[in-house]
């Protein structure tokens, strides 16, 4: 039993979706365009400050953030691509018979890519990732 058919393509029943996609991306050019055209050019200071909710803005925006945050986005990104990968196996291996030599493969497959990312974390812990101290 093949994992994965191929069925041929049929290009008419892509022809709503191409339309509605014309469409979307029209519309968006029309409205910045016609915003060009008839929207008022006023440029002054205040239009020029930084918003800050309402609130006259105190200091500059160009702070230095903490490097431990770009640290966590990263950790995070790695697990987030680890559950995208994750939820296509899941569907296939569902769909294999329990104990045969493919179903076999496939686990021993999701196995080792479990075990590298365990590893990954456990390394991200060891260097201090979660720590803010």
């Amino acid at each position: 039993m093949p994992l994965i058919t191929l069925a041929a393509v049929d290009v008419a029943s892509y022809i709503p979706v191409m339309i509605l996609i014309t469409m979307a991306i029209s519309f968006g050019i029309i409205n910045v365009v016609a915003s060009r055209l008839i929207g008022p050019r006023r440029d002054g200071a205040i239009k020029s400050e930084t918003y800050e909710s309402g609130m006259a803005p105190i200091g500059t925006a160009r702070k230095r953030f903490n490097v431990r945050f770009y640290l966590i986005a990263m950790v995070f990104l790695v697990f987030d691509i680890e559950i995208i990968f994750l939820y296509p196996w899941a569907a296939t291996f569902r769909n294999l018979e329990i104990g045969s030599d493919t179903s076999m493969i496939w686990f021993a497959r999701i196995l080792f890519f479990m075990f590298t990312s365990v590893i990954a974390y456990i390394y991200a812990y060891r260097k201090g990732v979660f720590r803010f101290d």
